[in-house]
């Protein structure tokens, strides 16, 4: 009589186990980076909010910055989650908005550029201080001349 044993091997289990150690290797890094530059996208929706009040102040005064740029900015002092501040320029009308170390622990300098005619988008130029430039959108990781701008 005859057995038939069907199953596998120790060595199929090990190789398994071992195609499987190195994907986990390679996904949970990319997957800590991924969930980064999600919060990150956090702290750039609080600044839109900003850049349209400052856009209208600018709009308002003749496409010049007011002594106030930042009248009717809601600032942030108290961290949140991914947000650890964000505060406005009165005299440039710059937003600064730094995230907490959760989300990279990156500051991001928002710029308001005077448009050049009356009735002209104002432009924003986003530039990097601090933090990891591979958590933050490509229009911020380069300067601002070299098209790191946004219309608003």
């Amino acid at each position: 009589m005859q057995r038939n044993i069907k199953g596998f091997t120790i060595i199929e289990l090990m190789i398994v186990v071992a195609i499987v150690g190195i994907l986990a290797a390679v996904a949970v890094p990319a997957y800590q980076d991924y969930t980064i530059r999600a919060r990150i996208t956090e702290a750039i929706s609080m600044a839109s909010a900003a850049k349209t009040t400052v856009s209208e102040n600018i709009a308002v005064n003749g496409g010049e910055p007011p002594a106030d740029a930042c009248l009717g900015v809601a600032t942030i002092t108290a961290p949140t989650t991914n947000i650890n501040s964000m505060t406005c320029e009165s005299s440039s009308g710059n937003i600064t908005v730094t995230t907490t170390p959760a989300a990279g622990g990156v500051t991001l300098v928002f710029a308001p550029t005077q448009p050049g005619s009356a009735g002209s988008a104002i432009v924003w130029t986003c530039t990097q201080t601090a933090g990891s430039s591979n958590h933050v959108p490509p229009n911020c990781r380069v300067p601002a001349e070299a098209g790191g701008a946004e219309e608003s």
